[in-house]
């Protein structure tokens, strides 16, 4: 029986897909898929502001980027987004993304902004939440996780 062109066609799409090497087969990917996973606290609805400024985050690829939620804290804002940089160059670029995201998404502009001729921590107040882009040394020294401990804590997973 000849084979159709078709028949080529698919014959050859399947000869030039790659391999997939060392994925497991039959009962392990049961056992992966049904594993337990880690428990993470259930994501509130953010503000829009928030939410667009966590999102500016990740897009520039900000690490531990964390929500507090400050309102039953009595703080002086209702949320903080914190975050980190690792490099100089990328802080600005995070706290320039959240900046330019606010203003064409929400059309908000940061009532201050403090910190960037230095390039360790950026500091953006939006009144209803502040966002702060740390390096990895001024976060772990200022450590305002546990400095805001009363605060509701929703950490979001890095984009991969």
């Amino acid at each position: 029986m000849a084979k159709t062109k078709t028949d080529k066609a698919s014959a050859s799409k399947k000869a030039a897909r790659p391999r997939k090497v060392g994925v497991p087969v039959g009962p392990k990917i049961a056992a992966t898929a049904t594993a337990p996973k880690a428990k993470t606290p259930k994501l509130p609805k953010l503000p829009k502001g928030v939410a667009s400024a966590v999102r500016a985050a990740q897009d520039r690829k900000a690490e531990d980027i964390v929500v507090l939620d400050l309102r039953k804290a009595d703080g002086f804002t209702d949320y903080f987004v914190i975050c980190t940089g690792t490099n100089p160059r990328q802080i600005h670029a995070i706290a320039d993304a959240v900046n330019a995201t606010l203003r064409s998404e929400v059309g908000e502009r940061p009532a201050l902004a403090e910190g960037a001729n230095r390039s360790e921590w950026i500091l953006l107040d939006y009144f209803d939440f502040v966002v702060h882009v740390f390096s990895r040394e001024c976060r772990t020294f200022y450590d305002l996780e546990r400095l805001w401990g009363n605060a509701e804590r929703f950490p979001i997973a890095d984009e991969s």
